[in-house]
């Protein structure tokens, strides 16, 4: 993992935000900026907003970044620090209901359109969003985005595993590879932490592990109608999911990154790697100009072909990853 000094976080103002799914929370920096997008951020099922972004909006890098867009985080219902159980049989919303109930939240913020930031579930209800309300949508980054409908062999796997490991057991073997629970950094530890002290995440988990397909499709209705990054670690467990969806996707609207030493979660792992490639990803939209590139990014050989900056499309690449388009740098380790 990337070792770095965390910038302090910008003073973030709590929002309990009414849906009919329920109540979520959401945490803003910066004020809404008149023809800029919000940057919103979705986190993994067992993850609050804190233990899945604050390694990669603490990253000195990222300071530029949050500086320039107005910072949304949100939990889905029930999913925050300290939230009280559900009653016994309650009904928790799917993926589906969870992206139906953004368009309530933005209105409620006072946010017209979005550049959304998931992992995993996050990144599924996201895209899901995307699918559902494109004109809301500007871009996407999603991590670990595995968009297929588990099939019966995967629904007895589950079975069999739920007899053998409790429900956090398999939430952590979700978000993090073998070798990161071995050595239980610390956040792996945080995430534990967390999953033991909060009775909700079986709830969310249950509904990602029984999902629909999301339906992607490079054109017609189930195609995205925003430039997209996709991110997955190299070891990760999501890493031939995320490749399979990369193929499903129009390639002059997608970049694919695949992540050296990224683990199960690489917004945790190497957030500077990331954070370089979402500001290439900004900056191929139009919204982080040349000029305010940091040291780091203006230091790497390499660019963007002039015919991808016409079409507002970046293509990132870690080293010694394959995919469509043309490289644009990464930082080193």
């Amino acid at each position: 993992m990337e070792l770095h000094e965390a910038a302090p976080p910008p003073a973030e103002v709590k929002h309990l935000l009414e849906t009919p799914f329920g109540v979520v929370h959401a945490w803003t920096s910066g004020s809404p900026r008149p023809g800029r997008p919000a940057l919103l951020t979705f986190p993994d099922v067992g993850h609050t907003h804190l233990t899945c972004f604050s390694e990669l909006f603490g990253h000195p890098e990222m300071a530029e970044i949050s500086r320039s867009f107005h910072l949304v985080h949100l939990e889905p219902p029930g999913m925050e620090e300290g939230a009280p159980p559900y009653p016994p049989g309650y009904q928790y919303p799917s993926l589906e209901q969870l992206a139906e109930a953004l368009p309530g939240v933005l209105q409620g913020l006072g946010i017209r359109s979005i550049v959304g930031v998931g992992v995993g579930a996050g990144a599924f209800v996201l895209a899901k969003f995307g699918l559902l309300h494109p004109e809301a949508v500007e871009g996407l980054v999603l991590v670990n985005l595995d968009p297929k409908a588990k099939g019966w062999m995967d629904w007895a796997a589950s079975k069999l595993s739920g007899l053998t490991m409790s429900t956090n057991e398999m939430i952590m073997n979700h978000l993090f590879t073998q070798d990161e629970l071995a050595a239980a950094p610390p956040p792996v530890r945080r995430v534990r932490e967390h999953l033991a002290a909060t009775p909700n995440p079986a709830l969310l988990w249950s509904m990602y592990t029984s999902r629909a397909d999301l339906g992607l499709e490079r054109s017609g209705a189930g195609s995205l109608r925003c430039p997209a990054l996709l991110v997955v670690g190299d070891q990760a467990p999501h890493e031939d999911a995320v490749v399979e969806c990369n193929a499903k996707l129009d390639p002059t609207q997608t970049s694919f990154l695949k992540m050296a030493d990224g683990g199960g979660q690489p917004q945790i792992a190497q957030p500077g790697r990331l954070t370089e490639a979402i500001k290439y990803f900004l900056q191929g939209m139009g919204y982080m100009a040349a000029s305010a590139m940091t040291r780091l990014s203006r230091s790497r050989t390499g660019s963007v072909t002039a015919g991808e900056a016409e079409r507002g499309r970046s293509r990132t690449l870690s080293r010694g990853s394959t995919g469509s388009g043309a490289a644009v740098p990464t930082a080193s380790p």
